[in-house]
This record gives C-alpha cells, structure tokens and sequence, in this order.
C-alpha cells in the first residue's frame, strides 16, 4: 500500500472513530472540528513528537489568550466604547499569542491561532463568552483544550497506524 493511501486510510478509520465518540458518547465534552483542527495542526507542523506537544501546547494556549480577550470584552476594564472595545482587546491579545513565538514549545504560531479562533469562534457563536472562568465544560476555553488534546493525539495515532498500513 502507497504511504498516502495508508495515511488516507488510517485517517478515515481514526476519524470516523473520533467523530463517533465526540458526536455520541463524548457529545458536550468535546468538539469534533476543534478536534480535526488540531489533528490537522499536528500534521503541517511536521507530524511528529514536537509537533504534537507543539500542536498541544500552542493550541491550548491560543484557547486561553482568546479566553482571556472574551473576557476582557465581557468585563470592558477599560471602558472603551462599544465600536472599539473588541478590537482593542483583540488587538492587544493577539500580539500575545504572536510574540511567544521564540519559545519552542510556542513557536509554531498557526496552532496558537488555531486555538484561539477555535475558542473564540465557538464562544461567539454559542453565547459563552462569559462563561470563560466556570470550571466546567460550559467554559469554551476548556472544551477547546481538551477537544485540541484528544485530537492532536488522534493525529500521531492516524500517523502511527499510517506508518504501519504502509509496510
């Protein structure tokens, strides 16, 4: 078997899996496409053990500076106005999810973006960008996390199982 055919295949099997447990038995307590997002990830940023911590840890990291510009615009410390708040907030805690970038673990910039639109679009989008402090899975900023964790480690397996299936 050709390594892409081996890679589709084990993709196909490993991803009808992960969508099976997060659409039915892992249903609230993870996201299907966060997980895909971080699969995805793991593999542009090499698809190996660095890129999966890397993939882990800059996607989680993304998550929460996003949770933390959601709840800058819920609480609005400064005061701003209601045209320029966001974009203000945005604005400042994107620069940190990009000046990280010489911190090796942190260094692959796309997975940090990756998790904080994840987070971001998903709290926008579900009404829970105040929820970004419950320690629960209500918190976007968690589910995120942990949807970016599961999937990630999905990758390397799809990869592994690849690496297998193309013997």
């Amino acid at each position: 078997m050709s390594k892409l055919t081996a890679l589709a295949v084990s993709i196909a099997v490993l991803g009808a899996i992960w969508a099976f447990l997060a659409l039915g038995p892992l249903a609230g307590s993870v996201l299907v496409w966060a997980g895909f997002i971080a699969w995805g990830s793991y593999f542009h940023s090499g698809g190996d053990a660095a890129a999966l911590q890397k993939t882990i840890v800059g996607m989680i990291y993304g998550a929460i500076i996003a949770g933390i510009a959601l709840a800058l615009v819920v609480a609005n410390p400064l005061g701003l106005g209601a045209a320029i708040a966001a974009p203000v907030y945005v604005g400042i805690t994107v620069f940190f999810l990009v000046i990280v970038a010489n911190i090796s673990l942190l260094s692959v910039v796309p997975a940090n973006v990756y998790g904080y639109a994840a987070t971001a679009g998903y709290a926008l989008s579900t009404n829970t960008a105040n929820l970004t402090t419950a320690p629960d899975l209500t918190n976007p900023v968690l589910l995120v996390a942990l949807s970016a964790i599961i999937g990630a480690l999905f990758g390397a397996a799809s990869g592994k199982l690849a690496g297998v299936l193309g013997k």
